[in-house]
């Protein structure tokens, strides 16, 4: 055998051995089920579109800019955070409604802002999917949880409003330490609280924010894409897309 002959043979090898290499790897790395559901709140499981009347009552019948207000708020959250100085969702929701007021030259009180906002969003109802799905999730053995930047009394209300109590395990709010999501320590935090590594658990939201601090703590991330919701195109990408949690539940099986 030449020398020529040799060298083709010892690179075939070689280049089929880093195929099947390759091949257990990509395996290996296939995510394995999680032991827990770590769902978001606001949008993920409760629908927003009803408080469309009352923001753009405040706002001189501008229903149009709802999701600016939401954007506002939940870009002032982190403000807060990087700033260290707390103040809880609701308080940065009012305060968000007043900022977004004035830069459309809208007039509204403080109050007025308020009674927009509270109210409304403690008796958001849930996305028509959201409860079949759950019971499904739950009778599959998943542990579910929620992780909300909603202050603890908020998320109870909303939860007990919207019938979403039983299904949960547990409810944690970033309220306990003061830092909002996507902040990776938040994510760092219910994973203590949980007991389990990051791997073990998945983040579930209809934020590309949300999922994609989630991933960057090492979380399995399912985005679910909401009507206007898009993932950030520069974060690593999620685990899964899907349509609504009736498709998650599929994937989950």
């Amino acid at each position: 055998m030449s020398a020529l002959q040799s060298l083709k043979i010892l690179t075939l090898s070689l280049l089929v051995g880093a195929s099947l290499l390759s091949g257990v790897t990509m395996a290996n790395e296939t995510p394995s089920k999680p032991k827990v559901l770590i769902f978001d709140v606001n949008e993920t499981l409760l629908d927003l579109t009803s408080m469309r009347t009352s923001i753009g009552k405040a706002l001189g019948g501008r229903e149009d800019l709802l999701p600016l207000w939401f954007s506002t708020m939940l870009h002032h959250s982190l403000v807060s955070t990087v700033m260290n100085d707390y103040h809880d969702f609701g308080q940065i929701g009012v305060a968000s409604l007043l900022m977004v007021a004035q830069n459309n030259n809208i007039e509204i009180t403080s109050e007025q802002a308020k009674t927009a906002i509270v109210t409304p969003l403690l008796t958001l109802p849930p996305h028509g999917d959201v409860k079949d799905a759950l019971a499904k999730l739950k009778a599959q053995g998943y542990k579910l949880v929620s992780l909300t930047n909603s202050s603890n009394k908020g998320v109870k209300a909303q939860f007990e409003s919207a019938g979403l109590t039983s299904y949960f395990d547990q409810r944690y709010s970033i309220e306990d330490i003061k830092i909002y999501k996507p902040d990776l320590r938040a994510y760092e935090w219910v994973l203590k609280k949980l007991n389990v590594k990051p791997e073990e658990a998945m983040m579930i939201a209809a934020h590309g924010w949300d999922v994609a601090g989630a991933k960057e703590a090492g979380l399995q991330t399912t985005f679910i894409a909401r009507p206007g919701k898009a993932l950030y195109p520069l974060a690593k990408k999620p685990d899964h897309v899907v349509k609504d949690l009736t498709e998650l539940v599929t994937l989950l099986k």
